[in-house]
């Protein structure tokens, strides 16, 4: 295998791989979400049940409680997640295009050998 060769299947194997943390990424950040709602709809029906809806109320659900902060921090990943999401988009389109550039490169050397002869052995004048 040439060098050029192992380049182009390791940058390749970049790109590929960055495009799957950025699915990776976008999943993760819908199941946040999903959970999230979630929450904020148990949340609700529990103080809806219980008739206190004051957060700072002595007699404030507990449940609650414990929901909103778990919902809290799953929006505060899901920001922290968007930010790096931005930034694995950006690396996997810098990237993207670096093995464009490779690869018309290799094919055009590989035309250049087709005309000087070497396909099926003939031999162009």
């Amino acid at each position: 295998m040439k060098p050029r060769d192992a380049a182009l299947r390791l940058k390749r194997f970049e790109v590929s791989e960055k495009a799957r943390t950025v699915v990776s990424m976008e999943s993760m950040i819908g199941d946040f979400e999903r959970m999230a709602h979630d929450l904020a709809r148990q949340i609700a029906a529990e103080e809806e049940r219980t008739g206190i809806k004051d957060t700072s109320h002595f007699a404030y659900s507990t449940f609650a409680k414990a929901a909103s902060l778990r919902r809290m921090n799953l929006l505060n990943s899901v920001t922290d997640l968007r930010a790096k999401l931005d930034a694995a988009r950006r690396e996997h389109e810098e990237m993207a295009t670096e093995l464009s550039k490779l690869e018309p490169v290799t094919t055009r050397e590989g035309d250049r050998h087709d005309l000087s002869g070497e396909r099926g052995g003939l031999m162009l004048s």
